[in-house]
């Protein structure tokens, strides 16, 4: 347990839950997601457990394993926390049975860059930009308002709250696995807590060791500890990354210490705040290998993208946010002609949503665009338009393979973890159901996704989240929010 679990557990009393005896202050705000649900009398009451069976039936399942194909109404079955047979009419006597008669099974999707500190902090910076550039418009900037008045008054508590209820709202909208990039271990107190968050919310997550700032701050070095404690094994639901910027002095020996601890590598990569030179010569320096993961890779010269490409380096891309925030002009096609597999990224919620319904169409659109307005101006042999097929593999897929998972998720395929979604395609903005892949990405919303499942086990069922009270997880980020925001000196303005 942490260190500042007592002063917690006193500060916090009146918000959070301390029924349950004996129970940390890291876990109340969650209740068992195996408890009995009055509500959902029919959902499986094993799924998850060694040894159960559970049989979806009947559902479109859109498997994104290319070698397997697609299914109307088939039938996926599930034993324990694997996949184990995928097909029509299948055999599993004493399985538990979900059916999927009127809803479209899929991958869960893949988020490979998202602040989840931030979640208090939804909507402030809507209207801003990235850096100051001189211009009116970047006084109000991600820099110096996020990163420079908020960030460095977060209390640990501060951190669980926020990396918690933005896992559990992402998980909600369908998001199955994703790599938290948490820029804010001020102290080993902080990361503590954040590691705790992520495993309370019960998703697959990849914890984004970054940096922080503070007299705690221990970074990079902290990352020994952190290993050791916490995941001494990649094989568990939470893992961890070894977040290296090359815009800080101790990228080298981040860098060091991720390959000393066998971690990848995630970092920042935009050409607006001025690292294209420096990423050349890393890039020509023969540095970037198949275990980083870059993120924006806005403004990058052709040198740099043929070593990214040659090394096997993962591209994370935030087309929304990158197009709203002046990191340069998301490059999309860029990634497609090196033949590389892009992944997508929610980025911050401070100025966008985190569902991954945005983030595809996002891409589909500026891409066909794109390349329309070359049609129009009369261009020919022209690059591939991009289908609704290609950006759920882009979120499903590409985000596997960028987070090293792809063994492991990404596709509904036997042998893999069940991470699954059952979406309503019978909802009043989809039906009636005419394209699966259509319909994911050009009509669906967070609210269509009916059912959730990680890693085996049913986290939403018939569109709650189980175990879940939202109302005193509102209650905790709403203190936690008026805390960071009077310690910051920022009085918020609901109509500014």
């Amino acid at each position: 347990m942490c260190k500042i679990c007592d002063t917690i557990r006193n500060s916090q009393q009146s918000i959070l839950n301390q029924s349950n005896a004996g129970q940390a202050w890291i876990h109340s705000l969650t209740a068992s997601a195996h408890q009995p649900l009055k509500q959902s009398i029919e959902m499986p009451a094993n799924a998850g457990k060694v040894g159960s069976k559970v049989l979806i039936r009947g559902g479109n399942i859109l498997t994104m394993d290319d070698q397997l194909g697609d299914f109307v109404g088939g039938d996926l079955l599930i034993e324990g926390n694997k996949i184990v047979a995928i097909g029509h009419n299948l055999n599993a006597t004493g399985a538990e049975i979900i059916d999927a008669k009127g809803k479209i099974v899929m991958p869960g999707f893949i988020d490979t860059h998202h602040h989840q500190f931030e979640t208090a902090l939804r909507s402030t910076l809507v209207n801003g930009m990235l850096v100051d550039d001189g211009t009116e418009q970047g006084k109000i900037n991600y820099l110096s308002h996020i990163l420079g008045n908020f960030a460095p008054v977060y209390r640990p508590e501060d951190v669980y709250t926020s990396e918690l209820f933005g896992s559990l709202s992402q998980l909600d909208a369908g998001v199955t696995t994703v790599l938290d990039v948490s820029q804010i271990h001020h102290s080993p107190e902080h990361t503590d807590a954040a590691v705790e968050a992520l495993k309370d919310a019960g998703r697959r997550s990849v914890l984004g060791y970054f940096e922080g700032r503070g007299e705690g701050y221990q970074y990079p070095e902290d990352a020994y500890r952190v290993r050791e404690r916490y995941f001494a094994s990649d094989d568990q639901l939470v893992t961890m990354a070894m977040g290296g910027e090359v815009y800080l002095p101790t990228w080298e020996r981040a860098w060091q210490i991720a390959k000393d601890l066998d971690l990848s590598v995630a970092l920042h990569v935009v050409g607006s705040m001025g690292m294209a030179e420096h990423m050349e010569n890393i890039a020509t320096a023969g540095l970037l290998t198949d275990r980083h993961l870059l993120i924006h890779m806005t403004g990058m010269s052709d040198v740099t993208w043929a070593a990214a490409r040659d090394a096997g380096s993962k591209v994370s891309l935030a087309v929304p946010i990158e197009m709203t925030m002046r990191h340069g002009t998301p490059p999309i096609q860029k990634t497609l002609e090196m033949g590389m597999l892009p992944s997508f990224s929610s980025d911050v919620e401070c100025t966008l949503t985190a569902d991954f319904f945005t983030q595809m169409r996002s891409a589909l659109t500026l891409q066909r665009g794109q390349i329309h307005e070359r049609a129009l101006a009369g261009e020919q042999n022209l690059p591939a338009l991009l289908t609704a097929r290609d950006v759920i593999r882009f979120a499903t897929m590409g985000g596997a393979e960028a987070l090293g998972l792809g063994h492991r998720v990404g596709s509904l395929s036997v042998g893999k973890a069940a991470d699954i979604l059952l979406l309503d395609s019978e909802a009043l903005n989809v039906a009636p159901l005419n394209n699966v892949p259509g319909a994911v990405v050009s009509l669906m919303e967070r609210n269509n996704v009916d059912t959730v499942i990680v890693d085996g086990r049913i986290k939403k069922w018939k569109g709650h989240l189980i175990g879940v009270d939202i109302p005193r997880l509102t209650a905790a980020i709403t203190e936690s929010r008026n805390n960071i925001f009077n310690r910051a000196g920022v009085k918020p303005g609901l109509f500014d």
